[in-house]
């Protein structure tokens, strides 16, 4: 009877200082922090998506570029070489937390676009490339691709900033600390085409 009585008041202390914890975490902003940290990633992985879009258009574009201004090879290759720079960098989940890796990649994408924009200038200088149907819906494609860029990047921008208010704000600060929550990089909003990147808010 007695051990019972023991075994009862091991279970019921064991449940007691389960619960005070949760409430403690909860209360410390576990939650809220466990919350946008998922809303980051999902954010990221939209951000991903629409890039690995615009990436996917690019093999048409140089193709059908080549096949009306073979003689523009410098700007051909530098497009290429660019795309296939983006193509090689792991962009996986994770690469948020890696200040390097998430500089490197925002700079190599910020290439991308410059390159980009470099040969749709060139192609002005060729009207009866520029006439093509099939030139114009590709540039119609990549129009929207760079629209909905701008929309998941606003998107995980908003995101890193709530993440960041709970990281840094009492009591929530605590919690980051103690389950190693770390503040996360945004990218820069005053021109989407600058080559850095910096902290949000920092």
């Amino acid at each position: 009877m007695q051990q019972k009585s023991l075994n009862f008041l091991s279970r019921f202390l064991t449940s007691a200082v389960l619960f005070a914890l949760v409430s403690l975490l909860s209360g410390c902003g576990y939650d809220a922090l466990q919350t946008t940290d998922q809303q980051v990633k999902s954010s990221w992985a939209e951000v991903l998506n629409q890039y690995r879009h615009r990436a996917e258009l690019i093999p048409d574009l140089i193709g059908t570029v080549k096949s009306y201004a073979a003689q523009e090879e410098e700007t051909l290759q530098g497009l290429t070489r660019v795309h296939a720079k983006a193509g090689n960098i792991q962009a996986t989940p994770e690469l948020v937390n890696d200040s390097d890796a998430f500089i490197n990649f925002q700079n190599v994408q910020s290439e991308l676009n410059s390159a980009l924009t470099r040969l749709l200038e060139v192609a002005e200088n060729y009207p009866e490339l520029t006439s093509s149907t099939h030139f114009q819906d590709l540039q119609t494609q990549l129009q929207e691709a760079e629209d909905h860029i701008a929309v998941a990047r606003n998107h995980y921008i908003q995101a890193v900033q709530d993440y960041n208010v709970i990281v840094r704000s009492f009591p929530s600060s605590l919690a980051a600390m103690v389950f190693g929550y770390q503040l996360k990089l945004s990218f820069i909003t005053e021109n989407e085409n600058k080559t850095s990147s910096e902290k949000a808010d920092f």
